[in-house]
C-alpha cells in the first residue's frame, strides 16, 4: 500500500477531514508543539483537518482559530473558530486578534501551499511568499516563547527565509515529516520559542534593579524584557553583562568594578 493510499484511508476511518491531518500530528509529536489549554491559528485552514488535530490537543481549556479564503465547514465535534479572509487584510488581522485576544497565540501553524504552475522555480518562490505572510502574522500574534510551524517548497531562498526566521525564535529546525508524500518538494519549518528579547547575549548596559526574585537574584527590566542580575539588591544602579538570553528573560552578572 502506498503512502498516500494509507493516510488517505486512516483519515477517513479516523475522521480527519484531510490526509495532512497526520503531518501535523508527527510534527506535534517530534516538537512537543501543543499543550492543554493553548491558543492555537491555523492559516490556510481549510478544509479543517489541522484544525481538528489541534483543537484535540489543546482540549476544551484550549481555543484554536483557522482563517482561510475559502469557507471552511463547522466542525461539529470540536470548539473552533473559523475566519473567513485573506489574512494580508487588515479587517481579517483585525478579527484575528479578537479571536487570539490580549494575551496572544501560544502556536501559529501554516500548510498553505499556492496554485501550482508545473514551473518549480516559480512554485518554489510563491511558496516562500506564502511563507513570509504566515511569519509576519506569527510575529504580530505570538506570545513570547510561543512555536511557529510553516511549509514552504525547497528551493534557493530556503536558507533565506530560515535564516530570517530564526532570528525571531530561541532555534528553528526543518523536517519532513513521513506523512508528506516521496515524491514532495515540501519541508516544513519548526521555529520554537518567539524571542521578545531586546538584549543579546554579551550586551554591556546599565541598569536598575527594581524587585527581588523567587530565587533571591535582583531583576531589572530592559524596555519592558526581565534580566536576573545575580548578587543585587532592589534600587541598585549597576553595569551588567548579558550571559543568556531566553524568549522571556535572560541573565546578566555585575561587572562593577
Amino acid at each position: 500500500m502506498s503512502g498516500k493510499d494509507e493516510y488517505y484511508n486512516r483519515a477517513k476511518q479516523q475522521g480527519y477531514r484531510s490526509r495532512s491531518a497526520y503531518k501535523l500530528k508527527q510534527i506535534d509529536e517530534n516538537a512537543d508543539l501543543f499543550a492543554h489549554g493553548d491558543t492555537v491559528v491555523d492559516l490556510g485552514a481549510a478544509p479543517g483537518g489541522w484544525l481538528q488535530v489541534a483543537a484535540e490537543a489543546v482540549g476544551e481549556t484550549g481555543t484554536v482559530v483557522g482563517v482561510d479564503l475559502q469557507r471552511i465547514d463547522d466542525l461539529a465535534d470540536h470548539d473552533v473558530e473559523t475566519i473567513r479572509g485573506d489574512m494580508t487584510e487588515d479587517r481579517t488581522r483585525h478579527y484575528l486578534r479578537e479571536a487570539v485576544g490580549e494575551g496572544g497565540a501560544d502556536v501559529v501553524v501554516s500548510d498553505m501551499a499556492p496554485n501550482m504552475t508545473g514551473e518549480y522555480s516559480l512554485d518554489h518562490a510563491r511558496s516562500v511568499h506564502l511563507a513570509r505572510q504566515a511569519f509576519a502574522v506569527a510575529e504580530e500574534l505570538l506570545a513570547p516563547g510561543g512555536d511557529f510551524v510553516v511549509k514552504v517548497f525547497q528551493g534557493d531562498d530556503l536558507d533565506g527565509l530560515r535564516e530570517t526566521v530564526r532570528e525571531a525564535f530561541e532555534y528553528v529546525k526543518t523536517t519532513s515529516p513521513p506523512a508528506s508524500r516521496d515524491a514532495s518538494s515540501e519541508v516544513y519549518l519548526v521555529a520554537k520559542g518567539r524571542m521578545t528579547a531586546t538584549v543579546e547575549a554579551g550586551d554591556r548596559l546599565e541598569v536598575t534593579v527594581k524587585e527581588r526574585g523567587e530565587e533571591g537574584d535582583g531583576i531589572a527590566y530592559v524596555d519592558g524584557y526581565t534580566l536576573f542580575v545575580p548578587g543585587t539588591e532592589p534600587g541598585d544602579t549597576v553595569t551588567v553583562a548579558v550571559e543568556d538570553v531566553k524568549p522571556r528573560f535572560g541573565f546578566a552578572k555585575c561587572v562593577d568594578g
